[in-house]
């Protein structure tokens, strides 16, 4: 997640305010959805907008594995503490009907939202997600709202994930040749084992926020007042007819949920 994946499809050309307002509609129907067939019509639009912007499955599925202690978290969570039809019972738990059938309606919805937001980074350089957010975003200049900064501040946080992960990874790996173990004991000695790694790793990231705030000083970076766009964002037909496909997406499903 947060990486741009380079390749020439018709999602890529897609103007970033497009894919982020297509996230945003991604994200109300998931929570909209309350049935088999509202899952489905979703599982469908995600599954096609992959086909069509041509980035690897297998790329978009590496996206889960930060989250899959939250997905853990959150299926016990519904299948032992829901009420109903009681199916298995041992000791204070019991797994009900009802605790199965939202546990994973809860785990497909929070794969499907990883899924979608992994798309939008892989199909959309952070250069062209700062000029979507602040453009979409300019509105809320008129209650002082410093648009401008805050997509600054996104961009340069998805920038950092892939960044992050590789100096994760290069520290790990040098401190496994010395002779640390990160894979052995429990989960409350694997936690322990992970304070050396935490303690370079801030260091790094905060060397990096002092580089990056010194070049910007050193290149006059005052904010975004009165700067022009080398590429000025403009809505085409393409983008015109994502946004239609998009609110027949979201009627469909909100018609499913009332009429199922």
């Amino acid at each position: 997640m947060g990486q741009y994946y380079p390749v020439q499809s018709p999602v890529h050309k897609l103007d970033p305010r497009t894919k982020l307002f297509g996230t945003l509609v991604l994200i109300v129907a998931l929570f909209v959805a309350d049935n088999l067939f509202c899952y489905l019509l979703a599982a469908a639009a995600v599954f096609g907008i992959i086909a069509v912007s041509k980035v690897p499955v297998k790329h978009i599925l590496k996206g889960l594995k930060p989250v899959i202690f939250l997905l853990l978290f959150s299926v016990i969570f519904n299948l032992f503490l829901t009420d109903g039809r009681v199916l298995v019972q041992f000791w204070i738990f019991r797994i009900t009907w009802e605790g199965i059938v939202r546990s994973v309606l809860m785990a497909v919805r929070l794969i499907f939202l990883v899924m979608g937001t992994s798309l939008l980074t892989f199909t959309t350089t952070p250069n062209q997600l700062t000029d979507g957010l602040e453009k979409g975003l300019r509105f809320l200049k008129v209650v002082r709202v410093p648009v401008h900064e805050f997509a600054m501040m996104m961009s340069i946080a998805l920038r950092f994930i892939p960044i992050l992960v590789e100096e994760t990874d290069r520290i790990m790996k040098a401190q496994t040749a010395r002779g640390a173990d990160f894979e052995s004991g429990g989960l409350i000695r694997k936690a322990k084992a992970l304070i050396p790694l935490l303690v370079p790793l801030f260091i790094s990231a905060f060397r990096r926020a002092s580089d990056l705030a010194m070049a910007m000083e050193a290149r006059c970076y005052h904010g975004g007042d009165g700067r022009t766009k080398m590429k000025p964002l403009r809505y085409r037909t393409a983008d015109r007819a994502a946004y239609g496909l998009m609110f027949l997406f979201l009627a469909a499903d909100v018609a499913l949920r009332i009429l199922l």
